[in-house]
């Protein structure tokens, strides 16, 4: 069974979440990117490789947060090569849902 973690962060609180994160970490947990957190995705891999945190099952980011960005940004971002998939808010909940994750944690700093 396996751990999905919600990261809601500003990028001023994205190393402390990280941190938090890295506290009860398994391997095979996701990682669930909430709000404006997609747009830090490079530096949250920056932390991932400084901390604990190995064998992560997937990333992933909400469709409709990931829309709230600037064309801009997103191009440059390039999510599609970074995350697992985008969710639309069914599969959000379909993956909260399955048979593979035991608990959900939210953590927003």
């Amino acid at each position: 069974m396996a751990t999905l973690y919600q990261l809601h962060s500003t990028m001023a609180t994205l190393r402390r979440s990280t941190e938090e994160m890295s506290r009860t970490w398994r391997t095979g947990d996701s990682i669930l990117l909430l709000g404006s957190t997609p747009a830090f995705i490079d530096w949250l891999n920056a932390y991932l490789n400084d901390s604990d945190i190995d064998g992560i099952a997937g990333i992933y980011a909400l469709a409709d947060d990931i829309a709230q960005l600037t064309a801009n940004t997103t191009g440059k971002l390039n999510l599609e090569t970074k995350l697992t998939a985008i969710l639309t808010d069914a599969e959000w909940v379909n993956l909260t849902q399955s048979s593979q994750i035991d608990k959900v944690v939210t953590i927003a700093l």
